[in-house]
């Protein structure tokens, strides 16, 4: 915000603009915001009110006195993230991660268990209803305390809409209403009211919004928020039972005009020893992920005689320590790495983070090795290759996360004071 606030003038700066500056780390004192915005003391006052009432402000210990003069302490402001709760869903092919957690991203409760996102949305959304019902009950936490909930899903994403785009790998998702239906699951499965305080113009109760994005790019979402903020061009792939990546650019994330930015895992890659035959779930032959993705060494290492079904299975072998699946995992590295060499001389990231069920030794190994060979090294200069810092949270935090910002955006958070009469 800053000289954008100033630009626009006083008169338009709004309590969720303050909020803003309050959340950003920017102004966190009344006289902070007085000179950030331009506002009169008085002004700043009155529009604090609003959000000390709404339960999302409060006040902390004294900042350090900013006159040589000195003086009292300015008494801090902080963002309250006490007042509401998050719920998300990280769905994989063949299981799925939910968790409750706080505004600021921390987990209250969590539950991992298999559930097949081939078995379609009204069973799967359903039963992330009910999961979310045993979670709340578990964290101590009333439904209507909720105030958004987010899901990533293993599939290209139109933001607008919520709905999935073609996915290969989720048959019966397309353009599915995800949105309304995991809202009136959750709903179904919760105890108690779930509305957020507040009616609609209609004078409905307004129902608990649900932002759905690409599991990648939520992970590289969570990833950079918690580990690498100053980042200003991050990039993540994840290589599971499918390959797929995010990019996070100015803190952003980078999806496209339509969502299908990242998807990698569908760019046709040289012939490889035992990939003849490979057929991608897309329907084309040659793809990355037809050749390089868990589920593609799950095959080859079926075809050997080790049985494996899906990206999780090859990586259990790997943590067993199993050298068939460690060669194939690192030959799997080399050909995702000549990929990503373009990827890194379009991008020019300073941080690639390798992630997902093959993201181990063998497989990074592979990546470094053609990665470099491949790359400029002005392209390399100041690039990171590192692995997953949350690990299997990442999507869950990257997905809360993403709630969060949307509900206390400046123009958001101005229509939600509204719409509590405040």
């Amino acid at each position: 915000m800053g000289n954008g606030t100033a630009a626009r003038g006083s008169a338009q700066v709004s309590a969720g603009d303050l909020l803003h500056l309050v959340r950003s780390g920017r102004a966190t004192t009344r006289g902070a915001l007085q000179r950030a915005t331009g506002l009169s003391r008085a002004t700043v006052g009155q529009r604090l009110d609003r959000l000390f009432r709404a339960g999302w402000l409060r006040e902390g210990a004294g900042a350090p006195v900013e006159s040589p003069l000195g003086g009292r302490p300015a008494t801090r402001l902080e963002f309250d993230d006490a007042h509401a709760v998050v719920l998300a869903a990280d769905l994989e092919t063949r299981h799925a991660r939910t968790a409750l957690l706080t505004l600021t991203g921390d987990v209250l409760a969590e539950h991992t268990g298999p559930l097949r996102v081939d078995e379609g949305p009204e069973r799967v959304l359903d039963e992330l209803g009910v999961r979310f019902g045993a979670l709340l009950r578990e964290g101590g936490r009333a439904a209507r305390s909720v105030c958004g909930i987010g899901l990533a899903v293993p599939g290209p994403v139109d933001t607008g809409t919520g709905r999935v785009v073609q996915p290969p790998i989720m048959p019966g998702w397309d353009g599915y209403d995800i949105r309304s239906r995991l809202g009136r699951a959750f709903a179904a499965h919760a105890d108690g009211p779930t509305h957020a305080p507040g009616p609609t113009p209609g004078g409905e109760p307004a129902p608990v919004p649900v932002l759905v994005d690409n599991d990648a790019n939520l992970m590289a979402y969570g990833e950079q928020r918690a580990s690498y903020p100053d980042c200003s061009a991050f990039a993540l792939v994840k290589v599971s039972t499918g390959i797929g990546a995010g990019v996070v650019v100015d803190g952003s994330v980078y999806r496209g005009v339509d969502g299908g930015a990242g998807d990698i895992g569908h760019i046709r890659v040289p012939w490889v020893p035992g990939s003849a035959a490979a057929l991608c779930k897309c329907g084309a032959y040659g793809c990355l992920a037809a050749v390089a993705s868990g589920r593609a060494l799950a095959g080859r290492l079926t075809a050997a005689g080790v049985p494996a079904a899906s990206g999780s299975d090859v990586a259990g072998l790997l943590a067993a320590g199993h050298p068939e699946a460690a060669r194939l995992a690192r030959e799997a590295g080399r050909q995702v790495g000549e990929v990503l060499a373009t990827v890194v001389t379009l991008l020019n990231p300073g941080v690639l983070m390798i992630a997902g069920d093959l993201a181990g030794t063998p497989f990074l190994t592979g990546v470094r090795e053609l990665l470099y060979q491949r790359a400029l090294p002005r392209s390399t200069a100041h690039l990171e290759i590192v692995t997953s810092r949350l690990g299997d949270r990442a999507g869950l935090v990257g997905a809360a996360a993403l709630v969060v910002e949307h509900l206390y955006a400046p123009e958001r958070a101005e229509e939600r004071l509204a719409a509590l009469g405040l």
